[in-house]
């Protein structure tokens, strides 16, 4: 438990009216130190893993925010997946949560499985948190539709979690929709070697399917000219750059899973450059 309320009230009040204002400094630090102590236990614990004071709350709002919905999510079906539960395993460790982390962010999956599990107002507490930044918003959702695929389909219960989750976060549903046929295009992309070098990338890319799923993650269509190209490019990199999320307040743990979109779409501009020549 902190007591630098109670330290500093004593000092001050003592400062202002001695004795008698020493002991209301006292009482009210008491009350400061106990709001601050429950505000972060009530955060799945995740606060007390962060050693940034200024982004402490934050990130871990973010951290329940996630694994709860991702529990919420898995249950969208009626029965969780040992594929599913590899999924959210293999993002912990991708994340490289660990011992007391690691087991706050299970107990934030579990919560999430519950059939009273306050989705959209655990959703409103991360929106609030991080100040309805898009970008990070989209990152968060995009993290969520990745795992929906984990048995390599969506299915109609679980589109329907996304849903809601899409709009408590403020997105539509074409928002949501367009999400989605990125990120099943980004899969094939990868599959056909989308991320091999620049000398192997012409004999891999002559599949026409390539370049479309190339257009689908960028946001455009073979039809689009190249300032419309170059603009979707720009935008696509400003909003997944792994800098510019971190400095937002992406904690640093989920920061491999936006250098990894971010390598998908300069991959697929390279590709489009290549293909179109310019």
């Amino acid at each position: 438990m902190s007591y630098w309320g109670k330290i500093l009230g004593f000092i001050f009040g003592y400062m202002f009216l001695r004795l008698p204002g020493a002991i209301l400094g006292l009482v009210v630090g008491h009350f400061f130190d106990k709001a601050y102590s429950q505000d972060f236990s009530q955060l799945g614990g995740f606060g007390r893993f962060f050693t940034d004071q200024s982004g402490m709350k934050q990130q871990a709002v973010f951290f329940h925010a996630l694994f709860s919905s991702l529990g919420h999510l898995a249950k969208a079906d009626g029965q969780v997946t040992d594929r599913e539960i590899k999924i959210a395993t293999l993002l912990m460790d991708d994340m490289q949560l660990s011992g007391e982390a690691r087991q706050e962010a299970q107990q934030a999956y579990r919560e999430g499985k519950a059939a009273d599990f306050p989705l959209s107002s655990t959703l409103k507490g991360f929106v609030e948190s991080c100040h309805g930044r898009r970008d990070i918003l989209q990152m968060f959702l995009e993290i969520l539709i990745q795992a929906a695929f984990a048995d390599g389909n969506l299915s109609a219960p679980e589109y329907k979690v996304l849903e809601k989750v899409a709009m408590t976060l403020g997105f539509k549903r074409r928002d949501l929709d367009f999400l989605i046929a990125a990120f099943d295009a980004q899969m094939r992309f990868r599959q056909r070697g989308g991320q091999q070098g620049q000398q192997q990338r012409t004999s891999s890319y002559t599949d026409t399917q390539t370049l479309d799923d190339a257009y689908r993650i960028l946001g455009v269509s073979a039809s689009d000219d190249d300032k419309t190209i170059k603009r979707a490019y720009r935008k696509q990199m400003s909003e997944h750059h792994p800098d510019k999320l971190a400095s937002k307040g992406l904690p640093q743990q989920a920061m491999d899973i936006a250098k990894e979109k971010a390598q998908d779409i300069q991959a697929a501009y390279e590709l489009i450059k290549e293909k179109r020549g310019f």
